[in-house]
């Protein structure tokens, strides 16, 4: 996904949810702000049941270069 502009808002959440959300951005050496968006791109790949999911369609993606010659013999 490209990079665009970081838009600020403001909203409230439980705080075990934050807690949590800051130990995995602390534990994996990101940003919080990394880790959030990373969550809300989740939340909206699975509200979206007529599009598969980004990381789905990647690693089908990368299937199809890994394995096409066997893919193709397997087809036939």
């Amino acid at each position: 996904m490209a990079k665009s502009p970081l838009e600020k808002f403001s909203s409230q959440a439980a705080p075990e949810v934050l807690h949590e959300l800051r130990s995995i951005a602390d534990s994996e050496g990101r940003q919080f702000q990394s880790v959030l968006n990373e969550a809300f791109l989740e939340y909206i790949d699975r509200h979206q049941k007529h599009h598969p999911r980004r990381h789905v369609m990647s690693a089908f993606a990368s299937s199809l270069e890994d394995f096409d010659d066997l893919y193709r013999d397997l087809a036939q």
